[in-house]
């Protein structure tokens, strides 16, 4: 039996699915399946598109497949490509890339003044009914949705309002995000292969150490309110550094090369306390470098951008644009000069690790997903597919109801705990209390909470 696993709780491959694999197959004919991708671009949604073709092509060879462009703006225009025989043949090529070959976008079809200002629809028309119209027209009977939780539950409001309208659609979702925060899901499509990304981008850009004095090095790692990602990628890169070749009589060596702080929208930061400690690296090493995530007090900061009068965009869903927040830079202002840094460089690693193509595990885990995901369209049952944390993680079919964004990452994970140990910085709850509130940034709300997969093979164990 196959898994995935790294000396922790393991995934099995061949077991542990909401499907009784004894019970005979119902042979059902479905006309036409479609796809669509949508949201930010993950390590994934090559992968996942590959293996649902290749899957339906294996079991339903005479099953119209089409895919709409550029997401739900595809949908809406009836802009779409029908999967061809040659395109049937060769879609494990889709392995060995990233992003989306067929295309994102960000639309929320109940955002009707959105869309209405985009083009996408015409004023006094109903994105959902638009949406619905096209679907009817092209005759699709099960909809496959790649993306977040914002992704799959408008496809699943959709196929409600198809329902209400009279026409039975069944919408399956595939958990696409990079920042493993989808509640009850343990493991979101892409989330490994981004940590390894951000780790192997950091490995180089660590070097910039050397470029000068007192040298501070912020890295921002993507993760709008949940440090999994950042968490994941600093403890890959110390798995890295820990098996490289060093010289530490000649300055090449771990001190100098390690990730000093990791700052997580969670956590509660005592600013005044870690500038304390590391300004002591600074003077002893000639370096500092953190990783933060990219929502690491970002309530905090945008109230001081309005207080200021400075308006802070929002996209279609009403999340904060964090590009126009700039987290990195704001926390490299704050500690440069409480810790004596000469010059200060803030490098992202979002999209140089967001478009990479699935690594390993995670093409295990999304062929995983996909076999499920078809087996769920000819038993016409909807819902997103994934490990359930909250069932035993039995992979399965997860109604949309229970879906929800903005999981918080556990600070209590003994990976983490560990990681934080190693480099010398007090986990959350052993922070000074002294310190005054302008001193601190406070974490964001705590949703259902997870202790995620240590690194980019497998799950950490998970206690009460």
């Amino acid at each position: 039996m196959a898994t995935l696993n790294a000396n922790m709780v393991d995934i099995e491959l061949d077991a542990k699915t909401s499907e009784d694999k004894t019970a005979p197959r119902k042979p059902m004919e479905l006309g036409t399946v479609a796809f669509l991708t949508a949201g930010g671009l993950a390590p994934c949604l090559s992968s996942a598109l590959g293996y649902l073709i290749e899957s339906y092509s294996i079991r339903s060879p005479s099953t119209r497949l089409i895919c709409y462009k550029s997401g739900y703006k595809g949908l809406l225009a009836g802009d779409f490509i029908e999967v061809s025989p040659k395109m049937r043949a060769q879609c494990g090529t889709l392995q060995l890339h990233g992003g989306s070959p067929i295309g994102n976008s960000r639309v929320k079809l109940t955002n009707i003044k959105d869309c209405v200002k985009r083009g996408l629809v015409k004023e006094g028309q109903d994105p959902q009914q638009v949406a619905a119209d096209q679907l009817i027209k092209d005759g699709v009977q099960v909809l496959h949705t790649i993306g977040g939780d914002d992704t799959n539950l408008a496809a699943a409001a959709l196929a409600k309002f198809l329902k209400t309208n009279g026409y039975n659609m069944t919408v399956i979702g595939m958990p696409k995000t990079i920042d493993n925060d989808v509640v009850p899901i343990k493991q979101s499509l892409g989330a490994w292969t981004a940590a390894e990304k951000g780790a192997e981008f950091f490995a180089n850009v660590v070097s910039e150490s050397t470029a000068n004095p007192r040298m501070f090095i912020v890295h921002e790692v993507m993760g709008r309110d949940c440090g999994w990602l950042t968490a994941a990628t600093a403890n890959e890169y110390m798995k890295k550094l820990d098996n490289s070749d060093l010289l530490p009589e000649l300055f090449v060596d771990k001190q100098r090369l390690a990730v000093h702080a990791v700052y997580l929208p969670e956590m509660t930061i005592d600013i005044e306390a870690e500038s304390k400690r590391l300004k002591a690296i600074m003077d002893e090493y000639d370096c500092v470098n953190i990783f933060i995530s990219e929502g690491a007090g970002v309530q905090d900061i945008v109230k001081e951008l309005e207080a200021n009068g400075q308006e802070v965009p929002r996209d279609a869903f009403g999340h904060i644009k964090l590009d126009a927040v700039n987290v990195g830079k704001y926390f490299a202002e704050n500690f440069s000069a409480a810790i004596g840094a000469e010059k200060t460089l803030v490098q992202k690693s979002g999209y140089f690790a967001r478009a990479a193509p699935a690594n390993e595990a995670d093409r295990t885990l999304i062929r995983q997903c996909s076999m499920l995901a078809v087996d769920c369209a000819f038993r016409r049952e909807g819902g997103v597919m994934g490990h359930d944390e909250e069932n035993g993680d039995v992979l399965s079919a997860i109604a949309f109801e229970r879906i929800k964004g903005g999981k918080c990452f556990d600070l209590t994970t003994s990976w983490f705990e560990e990681l934080l140990k190693g480099i010398g910085q007090p986990s959350d709850s052993a922070q000074s209390e002294d310190a005054s509130p302008a001193e601190k940034t406070p974490s964001t709300r705590q949703s259902s909470k997870s202790k995620g997969g240590q690194g980019v093979i497998g799950f950490s164990s998970c206690e009460d």
